[in-house]
C-alpha cells in the first residue's frame, strides 16, 4: 500500500455512518477496460495468436496474473507470464499517454469527496506503475492512499485490497462505501464487508444485499452514499 498524498483524516458528516469511500480504477473512474482488451489483442497478435472476443468477459476486472495466465493457456502462446505482463503494462501505458477518458460523473464525484474531506482511497488490481501514471491524470490530491494489485499477496476477488485500504484510512470496512464496475471487484468488496455500489462496465451485475446497482457515476453523489449507509443501520 502506498500513500500518494497526506491522509485527509477521518472526518465525515455529522451523524453519518459513512467513514470512507473506496474506488476501483479501470472501468469505474477511467474508461480503460476497452484499452486493456485492445492491448491484450495486440500483444497476442504479435505472438501469432488471435483472441476470441468471448474471452473478454473472463479477463475483465481481474488481476494481471489471472487474465494474462488465462490468455496464455487459452492460446498456447510460447511466452512466460512475466514476459507478457511487461508487454501488457507497456502497451497500456502507451495507450493512456495519448488519452485517458474519465467515466461520466467521475470528475464531479472526486471533487465533491475532496471538498467534503471524505477519506478516499483508490483500490485497483492494476500494478503500481500503472496506478501512479493514472493518478497523475486523475489528481492525486483526491486520494489519501492507493492500493495496487502487485502490493498485496491476494488481490481481487479476495478481500485483502479493501481491508488494507480501510485499515489505512482508520475506517471500519462495514462503514466504507465501495464503487466497482466488475463482478470480480464486487466480490472483493463484499468479502471485505463493505457496502457496494456497482456501476457495470463490460458485463451486467445484479443487485443484492448490501449491493446497489446504478447505470452511471452520474447517479452517485455524497448524499446518495450517505443514504445507502443510513439504510444499513
Amino acid at each position: 500500500m502506498t500513500s500518494t498524498v497526506p491522509a485527509l483524516g477521518t472526518r465525515t458528516a455529522e451523524g453519518s455512518a459513512l467513514q470512507a469511500v473506496l474506488l476501483d480504477m479501470d472501468g469505474t473512474l477511467v474508461d480503460t477496460e476497452g484499452f486493456w482488451w485492445d492491448v491484450e489483442v495486440e500483444v497476442f497478435a504479435a505472438l501469432g495468436h488471435t483472441l476470441d472476443d468471448s474471452w473478454r468477459h473472463v479477463v475483465v476486472g481481474g488481476p494481471m496474473t489471472r487474465s494474462a495466465g488465462f490468455l496464455i493457456e487459452a492460446t498456447g502462446a510460447s511466452v512466460t507470464l512475466a514476459e507478457v505482463t511487461v508487454l501488457l503494462n507497456e502497451g497500456f501505458e502507451a495507450r493512456i499517454d495519448g488519452e485517458l477518458p474519465l467515466m461520466p460523473g467521475a470528475a464531479r464525484l472526486l471533487a465533491e469527496l475532496s471538498e467534503q474531506r471524505i477519506p478516499t482511497a483508490l483500490v485497483s488490481a492494476s500494478h503500481r506503475r500503472i496506478i501512479d501514471r493514472v493518478l497523475t491524470m486523475l489528481g492525486p490530491q483526491h486520494f489519501a492512499l492507493s492500493v495496487a494489485g502487485d502490493e498485496v499477496l491476494r488481490t481481487k476477488p479476495h478481500p485483502d485490497p479493501y481491508l488494507l485500504a480501510a485499515a489505512g484510512l482508520g475506517a471500519d470496512p462495514a462503514r466504507c462505501a465501495v464503487i466497482e464496475d466488475t463482478a470480480t471487484g464486487v466480490a472483493a468488496a463484499e468479502a471485505a464487508g463493505c457496502r457496494v455500489v456497482a456501476v457495470p462496465s463490460v458485463a451486467p451485475i445484479a443487485p443484492a444485499f448490501r449491493r446497489t446497482v446504478v447505470p452511471s457515476l452520474e447517479d452517485v453523489d455524497l448524499s446518495f452514499l450517505h443514504g445507502l449507509m443510513t439504510e444499513m443501520r
